[in-house]
């Protein structure tokens, strides 16, 4: 029997426009419509997460808002036959945490279209270890593949390496063979980026080019960029002819301040990655592959769990830039404790 309650983090707004979150009871029947309704095991935050948690009008457009655009857990009603109640699932991006109430919540109700069985190989819990972020580095590690990036072409470097995003990135191209030079803004992470198969981390400087130099030295065979702004317009004109960079992210500007020399000169490509509306069959290969061929025995080093009670003070950090790896979140999991 469904609860006729469920607890959650909610974001309200007041009339003087404050913006203000709790960890509190909501009846069930506030959630959107949907065919399939899950309980959520876990979630994890992520930099939209925070933002939907301050009200960023970008992100949080109705109030009250239940932020969360990761969720996985069981099916606990269906309307359709696709899925029945207590099949694992995973739900992730789309308008989940950001429209629509999303996973920092006992329960989701979301659409069918919206929903990926977990894969086999692949546990919840590890499932939001990588969640919305390990699903956007294996997009890009799948779009360096797509545009022949190879191990024997050359160095491939990870922008905003200690990231989420970015470490699960230098993970997996370390498994597959990639000689992965990690970029990282924090002194603090090198061992721990090494740890994950990085061969050489350098400091972000390296790769923030002022010079206003159309093209620069030839270096990356390929990049994955999660950061944006002058750091990618560097990356892009030190990459090889032929290359690939591939862009996800945006923390360090939305500008790219360059020529069209890379692209005309050297045949370089600029691959965008959208893990938000990306279409359900490369969800699919890409969580099977995720479980499968490019599955990490480090994953309990990229991520750590907290309480949803525990949740409240992580906002700031994230947005602050200062945590390294991935939070996950334990929502409603028994027999499951939060890693210290």
């Amino acid at each position: 029997m469904l609860p006729q309650t469920f607890r959650c983090y909610l974001v309200t707004k007041d009339s003087d426009g404050n913006v203000s979150g709790e960890i509190t009871e909501r009846p069930l029947d506030e959630l959107p419509e949907g065919e399939v309704l899950i309980r959520v095991a876990f979630s994890s935050l992520n930099y939209k997460d925070a933002l939907a948690a301050k009200g960023h009008p970008g992100v949080s457009k109705q109030f009250p808002h239940v932020p969360g655009v990761d969720a996985a857990g069981t099916v606990a009603q269906s309307g359709v036959y696709e899925f029945v109640e207590g099949d694992p699932v995973l739900a992730t991006g789309f308008d989940l945490g950001t429209i629509r109430w999303g996973g920092l919540a006992q329960y989701v109700r979301v659409p069918q279209d919206w929903v990926v069985p977990l894969p086999k190989g692949l546990s919840l819990r590890e499932s939001m270890m990588l969640g919305s972020a390990g699903l956007t580095a294996g997009f890009s590690v799948d779009a360096l593949e797509k545009h022949d990036v190879t191990p024997d072409r050359g160095e491939v470097v990870v922008t905003g390496a200690s990231g989420g995003v970015g470490s699960v990135a230098v993970a997996i191209l370390a498994k597959l063979g990639y000689h992965v030079v990690a970029v990282t803004g924090k002194a603090t992470a090198h061992e721990y980026l090494t740890s994950l198969g990085a061969a050489e981390v350098l400091p972000r400087e390296a790769v923030n080019d002022t010079s206003g130099k159309p093209l620069l030295t030839r270096r990356w065979a390929g990049a994955v960029d999660t950061v944006g702004g002058n750091i990618l317009s560097t990356i892009l004109r030190a990459t090889q002819f032929g290359g690939c960079v591939v862009a996800c992210g945006n923390a360090a500007g939305i500008e790219l301040p360059m020529t069209v020399f890379p692209f005309i000169l050297r045949g370089v490509t600029l691959a965008g990655i959208d893990s938000a509306w990306c279409p359900i069959p490369l969800r699919h290969q890409t969580w099977q592959r995720l479980a499968g061929e490019w599955k990490l025995d480090c994953l309990d080093r990229i991520a750590r769990f907290i309480d949803l009670e525990d949740l409240p003070p992580r906002f700031d950090e994230i947005l602050a830039g200062r945590l390294i790896g991935r939070l996950a979140i334990t929502i409603d999991a028994e027999d499951t404790k939060p890693d210290e």
